[in-house]
């Protein structure tokens, strides 16, 4: 319970998008609700390193779990930096710290089907160069990182042809389905057993020790002092590699939320209640979420698209542009747009509601552009003969009979909204997106659709609401139907 004289505090713990990072940020914010120092805000699911470090930079975060090797690799891009000391010392000069190891360290491997890689003789890294031809599944993180893909080829000398990206999760499903023979996993996955897979030695020592610690802003003890003493005590050298597998485990292999395994970890008692099949509570704040993010951002775009395109129409060079302009920011992919949003507004709804203002405005710009373009030119004379201003031929005139255009432009933004929102949960904004992130990191079918069926519906229902508003705004005489 949180205590009245300290409640004015609030603690962020962010994670990354994969299991065990769930987990720890989890056990974490049990461990600092249960001191009671201050409130505690779970920003779980970030994305990949560049996302949470970033949250963290900015203090939208306070802290998250992390491991050493990323740190030296893949944010201070030092990998000379092997020991925890030397990692510590030079984040200082960052105004952020590390804490001493949880206990277990989770480095990357290589792993295949115990039967192929039998049938090929493989047992080391350094024998792939004699098979480039194997198919491969590797994280997008994994594939893009100093310490991944690329520098471990040259380390070893090999050259794979077939490489595949996707989410790390769903590599184990395509190296069972046989899609793939060779994936990439962490020393400490619990679908390694489950696959019956086998990690090929690292005989060349390329991997560093990845000793899982709390990455956290240098002011967290001074702020903190007592949620900090508790770390200290309850988490530093206290999960080794089988118990960190154990947890996994329980949220992989056998149905259990995060709550329960952290829960598990601190209390040593695993509670037999499986998580539930539908959370009705978790999906109507999650559609409350998504439905906020959807009509701010349509809005913002209604009210400056019509006259960005209304301005588009009235000025050949300068509607060129607007309507270029617009069209270059359709071609940014979603997540990298909001990725290069974090500096400026951090993460949570404000960059993935700037990011879907965006979008809309291109298909909103157009149809206006189009629809007044497309009135007859005599007609617009005939108005100003007869006397109307410029300001009343097109209140009166202009957009009336373009409104079929503009509202056909509403519409597509519209649905374009809903579905690229569920990307917003990458950083930390919440949505139905928050869901299928979730349900990603855990291969779980049954929790994507969780998120997956509501959006579906949200865009049915959206689509209905703008077609009834069609009929009020668009003029009888305009209407299809």
């Amino acid at each position: 319970m949180i205590n009245p004289l300290t409640q004015a505090k609030t603690l962020k713990i962010g994670s990354k998008n994969f299991t065990e990072s769930y987990i720890l940020a989890e056990i974490m914010a049990q461990l600092a609700e249960k001191v009671g120092e201050a409130s505690v805000v779970r920003k779980f699911g970030l994305g990949g390193t560049g996302i949470t470090f970033q949250a963290l930079e900015k203090s939208e975060i306070d802290l998250y779990p992390e491991y050493t090797g990323t740190i030296s690799e893949a944010i201070l891009k030092k990998p000379v930096l092997k020991d925890w000391k030397s990692i510590k010392e030079s984040l200082e000069n960052e105004n952020l710290q590390i804490s001493l190891g949880l206990g277990f360290n989770n480095t990357y491997a290589l792993a295949m089907n115990k039967e192929q890689l039998a049938k090929l003789g493989l047992s080391k890294l350094s024998q792939l160069k004699k098979h480039n031809s194997l198919t491969s599944a590797f994280s997008h993180e994994f594939v893009q990182r100093k310490d991944g893909l690329k520098n471990l080829s040259l380390h070893y000398g090999f050259k794979l042809k077939n490489v595949k990206a996707m989410e790390h999760s769903l590599a184990y499903q395509a190296l069972s389905d046989g899609k793939v023979d060779l994936v990439e996993v962490y020393s400490t996955d619990a679908k390694i057993e489950k696959y019956d897979l086998v990690l090929l030695e690292d005989d060349l020592n390329y991997f560093p020790s990845y000793l899982a610690v709390i990455f956290s802003r240098s002011d967290f003890e001074e702020n903190f002092p007592l949620t900090y003493q508790s770390f200290e005590q309850n988490l530093i050298g206290k999960i080794d590699n089988k118990t960190m597998t154990k947890l996994n485990a329980l949220v992989e292999l056998e149905g259990y939320s995060f709550s329960q395994a952290a829960k598990y970890f601190l209390q040593g008692k695993l509670v037999k209640s499986k998580i539930s099949l539908w959370d009705w509570d978790k999906i109507l704040l999650r559609t409350k979420e998504h439905m906020a993010l959807v009509f701010i951002s349509l809005a913002l775009a209604i009210i400056i698209g019509i006259p960005l395109g209304v301005i588009s129409a009235q000025n050949k060079y300068l509607g060129q542009f607007l309507l270029g302009a617009n069209a270059l920011i359709q071609t940014i992919p979603s997540l990298a747009l909001l990725c290069l949003l974090i500096p400026f507004f951090g993460i949570g709804p404000k960059p993935a509601t700037f990011a879907l203002f965006l979008y809309a405005l291109l298909p909103i710009v157009r149809g206006t552009f189009t629809g007044l373009k497309s009135i007859d030119l005599k007609l617009k004379e005939s108005a100003i003969l007869m006397g109307l201003t410029r300001l009343q031929l097109l209140r009166f005139i202009l957009l009336p009979l373009a409104s079929p255009s503009i509202m056909s432009g509403i519409k597509t933004s519209a649905i374009i909204n809903v579905g690229t929102a569920t990307l917003a949960a990458f950083i930390g904004a919440g949505g139905l997106g928050q869901i299928i992130v979730t349900g990603l990191a855990l291969n779980d079918q049954q929790m994507i659709l969780q998120g997956a069926i509501p959006a579906g519906i949200l865009a049915v229902a959206v689509h209905i609401f703008f077609e009834l508003i069609d009929k009020w705004i668009v003029p009888v005489a305009l209407r299809r139907n």
